[in-house]
């Protein structure tokens, strides 16, 4: 008889998660998963798109219906789970149903951070993080609409690139001296910053808001500078932070995120989490492939496998309001490292690699990412580079064609 398991979330990390535990172990369990938007699972860093009208909801589908339904699993979709009883094996769902388990996985991925600015209860202004989102940013995005995005995080600029298309005239309102500025250093981000402006999005930074402004709806932006911005859509994409709410209730040990050990098992046996509303060894994952990551290992656990996860190597690969970046590693350069840096502003180029001990332990790339996943098997593999150091910031390509003597370009070593 098929063990139950019960995943609440129907994200990616549990469509993944369904992925690889239905081809390792196709018949062991009967899965039941549990998802509160009424959508099958979707691709969210596609959302950007979407708001931007380039796909559809159909394109951003991970896995249609019938996938679902030939390897057995039971959806329970548009509906919330309210409770878990870990004495009884039992998930309560909103509407009274009960999914008895003997394995619980939860997904439930996080939940986007609302600043408490006065007037931020206004008619207009909301957070981009679903499909809902989605629909509801659109309805508001008129052509010519002034929008403002609170965050120069990834998440704000995907919404500020989505609106714009849209047509709305938009303003990113970003608190730090330079975007994104967990994943690029200074030069990368001035880069992108030049980029957005020129397809016309307003970038203020060290700027910092103070209030939203409106009567009956929302109007505008106060800056604690005093300085005002006009706004029919305001758009909070200042972070996000683990869903852990249920887990917490439920008594399960929650610090920032729900805490598990190497195997994902929570601190309730037969519990386990994955995905953005985990912490592993003080680490909490807001990006699509340490959950891959996660998916694979419990996978291979639940089926059986010696299988342990020892943490993800942080690398953001993906197109930023149609500029290509990536970044990986200590991309900044602690002490005792040294950078070896290629620029090309009229191409939109710019590539950075930080050197430790005759390894790369960093990397950030700008425009032109066609090497990235190289530079990434590098890092991971702790590669040493001297034999092609003169030509690795030129790329896979020149090191494995050219003799490293005959480098016709000296970059700097800045």
């Amino acid at each position: 008889m098929s063990e139950p398991l019960v995943v609440i979330g129907n994200g990616m990390a549990a469509a993944r998660l369904v992925d690889e535990l239905t081809r390792l172990a196709p018949a062991r369990f009967d899965i039941t998963v549990v998802g509160e938007e009424p959508d099958l699972a979707y691709n969210r860093v596609l959302l950007s798109s979407l708001l931007a009208r380039e796909v559809t909801r159909q394109d951003i589908e991970l896995k249609p219906r019938s996938w679902w339904e030939e390897r057995g699993v039971t959806l329970v979709c548009g509906r919330q789970a309210s409770d878990i009883d870990v004495r009884l094996g039992i998930v309560r769902v909103r509407g009274g149903k009960k999914l008895p388990f003997a394995r619980l996985v939860l997904a439930t991925g996080s939940e986007p951070i609302r600043l408490p600015l006065p007037g931020a209860d206004l008619p207009g202004v909301m957070t981009f993080r679903n499909v809902g989102d989605v629909d509801a940013m659109l309805r508001l995005a008129r052509p010519g609409a002034p929008a403002v995005v609170i965050g120069g995080g990834l998440l704000g600029l995907e919404a500020a690139y989505g609106l714009k298309k849209a047509g709305a005239d938009v303003t990113v309102v970003h608190l730090m001296d330079r975007l994104m500025e967990r994943q690029l250093d200074a030069r990368a981000a001035a880069m992108l910053k030049d980029a957005m402006e020129a397809q016309g999005i307003r970038v203020l930074l060290e700027a910092e808001s103070a209030a939203v402004q409106g009567r009956r709806k929302v109007r505008g932006l106060r800056l604690a500078d005093g300085r005002t911005i006009d706004a029919d859509l305001l758009v909070m994409a200042a972070g996000i932070r683990p869903r852990a709410g249920l887990a917490r209730v439920a008594g399960i040990a929650v610090q920032r995120g729900i805490l598990v050990d190497d195997q994902l098992q929570t601190s309730a046996p037969g519990v386990y989490a994955l995905g953005e509303c985990a912490e592993h060894r003080g680490a909490c994952y807001g990006l699509v492939e340490p959950a891959y990551e996660q998916a694979r290992v419990l996978a291979r656990h639940f089926a059986g496998e010696t299988a342990e996860y020892q943490g993800s190597l942080l690398s953001t690969n993906l197109k930023v309001s149609g500029v290509d970046v990536f970044s990986a590693g200590d991309f900044i350069g602690e002490s005792g490292t040294e950078p070896i840096v290629y620029s090309d502003p009229e191409e939109g180029v710019y590539r950075k690699l930080v050197i430790r001990d005759d390894r790369i332990a960093g990397v950030v790339l700008v425009g032109d990412t066609s090497d990235a996943l190289w530079y990434l098997e590098l890092l991971r593999n702790r590669v040493a580079i001297s034999h092609m150091r003169d030509g690795l910031v030129f790329g896979r390509g020149f090191c494995e064609a050219a003799p490293q003597s005959a480098s016709p370009v000296q970059a700097e070593a800045a």
